[in-house]
């Protein structure tokens, strides 16, 4: 996983619905209810990278789901843009970027 504008990601807890979309976060030990319409985050499918070098002309490389943007509320109001995907080594999720 690369770092995003030089940060290392933060580890966070994401609870997902049941269509896999986040509906909760914990971030800094703090519970974030999603309130809006999550946005999936697409990168090129891993299976295809080793055929990246190579180019062939028509469409674009495969695509996946490779994280979630989405805004969260605190009970208290506050309120953040999150960027969060899967860690590469596991099922837990890491915090990319918040937006303010």
């Amino acid at each position: 996983m690369v770092p995003i504008d030089g940060q290392r990601p933060e580890p966070v807890t994401v609870l997902t619905d049941s269509t896999g979309e986040p509906s909760r976060i914990v971030w800094r030990s703090r519970r974030f209810r999603v309130t809006d319409t999550p946005t999936a985050l697409v990168g090129t499918a891993d299976w295809w990278r080793p055929f990246a070098p190579h180019t062939f002309g028509v469409g674009h490389p495969p695509l996946c789901i490779a994280g979630w943007r989405f805004q969260a509320t605190s009970e208290d109001g506050e309120t953040h843009v999150f960027d969060v995907q899967h860690a590469a080594e596991d099922d837990d999720w890491v915090l990319l970027r918040t937006f303010d």
